[in-house]
């Protein structure tokens, strides 16, 4: 390759040198300072020798270039890809409209309509790939509008954190339909995710590529659209600042079930949807009084405790239930109390209450 860009950018430089020798002959300039067959075989020679230096240089830069933006179109959802070739279209149409009046005016007229074609254009271009989804959310709800049908506002994005990947129970609650818009995963919990699941220590590799796994399964489903954002906020070394710039950017609201980063959120106004508090407020209601059958498992932290858990995973503690480890019975519920951590219920054995 470094051989072929040698070569073809020495003839691209003799071609040049020996236009423009001929260029500078025409115009006399250098008439009787030294012979035409010499000022065209010294332009030549030069072009040559410019050609055989930047060759290699440019190519790689060619390449560095055709790479980046081969990369930038694969990552580019194809609905902005659209929207950015049809907002380019649409300013060049622009420049050329406006510039037919400016042609009559001399000089003027010769560089306008590649000025405005160049700025209209990449305004256009740039206009197009940010309104993407703007334009297409129009069009929706004037389709549901000519279908008679009442119009809300657009879901607002959903941006995941690296946590509420790994805990897997986003799969479930998007396959349920709970969750609309988009699901926005940021480049930097990818990096995150990553390296935690490239980390030595076996627990957090085990995390990482679970994460991994569930992300991959979330896309492959065509019950949700999953976006991958690359903005990187270099400025920021956060991650929880980084999510929360993002939400803010973008207008979107964080999922997560992390207790510090919820809390960071709220301080900045930015909104919340926390996987664990979900999980908490769709447990089903115990009053007191109610019979539960509970399997109990273990001692509790009092004299004579025992403690047993629900299928959803509540802690049922009760009262005088040690002799009873290992056996299921019949509990009432004497009180409920609900904390940052989850639901717990205290109860006492059935045959406890029958005795009194």
């Amino acid at each position: 390759m470094v051989l072929v860009a040698r070569v073809v950018f020495a003839f691209i430089g003799a071609l040049l040198g020996y236009s423009g020798s001929l260029m500078l002959l025409d115009a006399g300039v250098l008439n009787g300072v030294i012979e035409s067959g010499y000022l065209v075989g010294l332009f030549a020679f030069s072009g040559v020798l410019v050609g055989l230096l930047i060759g290699p240089p440019l190519l790689r830069g060619l390449m560095i270039g055709t790479k980046a933006a081969t990369q930038f179109i694969l990552k580019t959802p194809t609905h902005e890809l659209v929207g950015g070739i049809i907002g380019l279209v649409s300013g060049w149409i622009i420049a050329l409209v406006i510039s037919i009046p400016l042609l009559r005016i001399p000089t003027l007229g010769d560089y306008a309509p590649i000025v405005l074609g160049v700025l209209l254009g990449y305004l256009g271009a740039v206009v197009g790939l940010r309104k993407t989804d703007d334009f297409t959310g129009v069009f929706s709800r004037s389709d549901r509008v000519r279908r008679g049908l009442k119009t809300s506002s657009e879901a607002s994005p959903k941006i995941l954190d690296t946590s509420v990947i790994i805990d897997g129970r986003i799969a479930d609650i998007t396959r349920s339909g709970f969750l609309e818009g988009d699901l926005v995963v940021p480049g930097f919990v990818l990096e995150e995710l990553q390296h935690i699941a490239d980390s030595s220590d076996v627990l957090k590799r085990n995390r990482g590529r679970r994460g991994l796994d569930i992300l991959n399964r979330i896309q492959k489903e065509p019950y949700c659209t999953v976006r991958i954002v690359e903005d990187t906020y270099s400025d920021l070394s956060e991650v929880d600042t980084k999510l929360v710039r993002l939400a803010k950017d973008i207008n979107g609201k964080v999922v997560t079930n992390d207790f510090n980063l919820n809390k960071v959120c709220e301080l900045h106004g930015v909104p919340v949807l926390n996987i664990n508090e979900l999980a908490n407020s769709v447990k089903p209601v115990v009053l007191p009084g109610e019979e539960l059958k509970v399997h109990v498992i273990k001692d509790g932290k009092e004299q004579g405790q025992g403690v047993g858990y629900l299928d959803d995973g509540t802690m049922i503690v009760v009262d005088g239930g040690r002799r009873y480890i290992g056996q299921t019975i019949a509990v009432l519920v004497t009180s409920v109390l609900q904390t940052a951590a989850g639901r717990m219920i205290f109860a006492k054995p059935k045959s406890m209450e029958r005795a009194l």
